[in-house]
């Protein structure tokens, strides 16, 4: 029983190593430049990539960077009625974040184009 159970394990493995090394040997074995087909793939797309980037994603992370600002901002007035101190670190950072996902559209596809 054991033998058996064994012979097929190994036979599996084998059967393994024999798929493994076939499908290697496939993909070693295509030379060629794919530096070409990145490229036409991406001026095809640049297109929809841009109007998507443009109008949903920027966009929604203009939202959430203006809702931050201001809780963050709120939160800093709490801290400064109640401690006395006042911490302008934190809304800064925001605002430069949200003054940089403002302007990203204009200077962003003159870099990667």
């Amino acid at each position: 029983m054991k033998r058996n159970k064994l012979r097929f394990i190994l036979a599996l493995a084998a059967a393994l190593a024999l798929l493994a090394g076939a499908f290697c040997v496939t993909a070693a074995a295509a030379p060629g430049d794919v530096a070409p087909a990145i490229e036409s793939t991406w001026n095809a797309a640049k297109g929809q990539i841009e109007t998507i980037v443009n109008k949903v994603i920027f966009p929604a992370l203009d939202l959430i960077l203006a809702v931050l600002l201001f809780v963050k901002i709120g939160s800093t007035y709490m801290d400064y009625r109640k401690h006395g101190q006042l911490e302008l670190t934190a809304p800064i950072v925001i605002f430069a974040g949200l003054l940089f996902c403002l302007l990203a559209p204009q200077f962003l596809w003159k870099i990667i184009a």
